[in-house]
Order: structure tokens, then C-alpha cells, then sequence
């Protein structure tokens, strides 16, 4: 099975770019983030058309979560933790994999910056909140998916120069922190469980020509819980559509699990 996330960047903006690379790609189910679409204006009818139901948790212009799958998903959830701001940051769903059920959970963590502005208080308690639901679910199903775009740098190998990132919402301590905490509760962090020193990036910044430069970092995660390790089939970040035409600054992380 494959599953894939990725921070598209508004799915109606991207939406050729998001079809074409669902037919080269052919995942079972894709978790998208930052979709900046309302329900009622996500194109469900495009993913229809080629075989996948959408889950849209839509918010206006901002955030924003989709689920889009050929796999059967029960219990669709929109309200894991109580958001203060009432963001449309997470959408989870139940998935089977043969005898297995799986909570699959897709987020998009706050960015945070400025750090001395009451977002960065938002991202720190949002985090805190979200451990804190895993921490009950992972006690009543240890079978458990994270994947999103986290908007954490977990080490300085995830970046490009850590150095510039060491005060900034995305690699400060404390948040890398929150992170490793997640972490503790029993999962891996795939991609760096599979590739222990590969210096891989899914985001570019538009600006400064950063793509060119390959000045970029590794905030996009996949955390799959240790009684799943034994599934895990491959995973690979995928460049390719990040040199698209008008692409998302995020590339697609590909998992593929048995």
C-alpha cells in the first residue's frame, strides 16, 4: 500500500500538477495539507473522476487537511484535539491493512514565527495538545500513522544551515523537543529510521532561489508506530514535482507499507 503526504499549496491552484503526479504515482491513499480551500470549493469531482474519495477538513483561504483514497476509510474525525482557534489543522481516519487497524492521522502544525508573537504560544500549545490525544489514542489502538507537514526541524542534518534555523519556530529546541516527545511515545521517524545520515529535503522556499541552491529543509514527516515497523516496505522523498511549473514549495514523501 502507498500512501503519500504532501503540503500542496492551495489544491486548486496545483490541482494539474497534483493529477498528473496521482497518475504517475498511483497511490492508494494521499494526505494532503495547506489545501486553503473551503469544503464546498475542494475540487472533489477531479479526484473522483480517477478513482479516490475525498476528506476535506477546509478552511478559507488558510490551512486546510484532505484525505484522498481508492481504500475504504471509516470514522472520519475532524476534532482530535480542541484547536483554540478553531484551524483546520488535523483530519484522522481508521484504515485496515490486512488484519490491522490503523489510525491514520494527517496533520498541519502551526508554523509559529515570529517567535516573540502570541503564534509561536499557539504552535507550543497546539503541539501540546496533540501529544497529549496521541498519548490516550496510542493506548487504545498501538497501531498509529503521523504524517504531515510538522513545520519541525528534528536534527541539523534536516537543513540546509541549522545555524540560521537555531531561534526560528522551526528549529528551536524546545520545539524539536515536542517532537522527540511525540516520538517517545512510541513511533519512528521513517524516513531517518531508514536512511540514518541521507541529507534529504521536502521543502524549498520560493525566494532567494533556494530550490537551485538546494537550500532546503526536512519539515515533512511520516511517524509510524513501532508495531509497525514491520510493514514498512520503502520510503522516498520525491523532488520531482518541486521543479514543476507554479509547484507547492513542498514535495510529495512516499511510504509504502505491506
Amino acid at each position: 500500500m502507498k500512501i503519500i503526504s504532501w503540503n500542496v499549496n492551495s489544491v486548486r491552484a496545483r490541482i494539474t500538477n497534483i493529477l498528473d503526479y496521482i497518475k504517475q504515482s498511483n497511490p492508494d491513499i494521499l494526505l494532503l495539507q495547506e489545501i486553503k480551500t473551503q469544503d464546498i470549493g475542494f475540487p472533489y469531482e477531479d479526484f473522483q473522476n480517477i478513482g479516490y474519495n475525498s476528506y476535506v477538513f477546509g478552511q478559507k483561504s488558510y490551512n486546510g487537511v484532505a484525505i484522498i483514497s481508492k481504500q475504504e476509510l471509516n470514522n472520519i474525525n475532524n476534532s482530535f484535539i480542541k484547536d483554540d482557534l478553531k484551524q483546520s489543522r488535523i483530519i484522522t481516519a481508521e484504515l485496515r491493512l490486512k488484519n490491522k487497524k490503523i489510525e491514520l492521522i494527517n496533520i498541519y502544525v502551526p508554523n509559529g514565527n515570529p517567535i516573540d508573537t502570541e503564534k509561536y504560544e499557539y504552535k507550543k500549545e497546539w503541539l501540546k495538545k496533540f501529544i497529549s490525544s496521541v498519548k490516550k489514542k496510542i493506548q487504545k489502538n498501538s497501531n498509529m500513522l503521523i504524517a504531515g507537514d510538522f513545520n519541525i526541524i528534528p536534527e541539523e542534518i534536516d537543513v540546509h544551515d541549522f545555524k540560521r534555523y537555531e531561534n526560528d519556530a522551526l528549529g528551536r529546541l524546545e520545539i524539536r523537543k515536542k517532537y522527540r516527545e511525540l516520538i517517545n511515545l512510541g513511533f519512528k521517524d521513517v524516513y531517518r529510521f531508514k536512511n540514518k545520515t541521507k541529507q534529504e529535503y521536502t521543502f524549498w522556499d520560493y525566494f532567494a532561489g533556494s530550490w537551485q541552491k538546494n537550500y532546503g529543509m526536512r519539515i515533512d514527516h511520516f511517524l509510524l508506530s513501532n508495531s509497525l515497523i514491520e510493514n514498512i516496505k520503502s520510503i522516498d522523498i520525491n523532488k520531482k514535482p518541486r521543479s514543476k511549473e507554479k509547484p507547492s514549495d513542498h514535495t510529495p514523501i512516499e511510504l509504502e507499507i505491506i
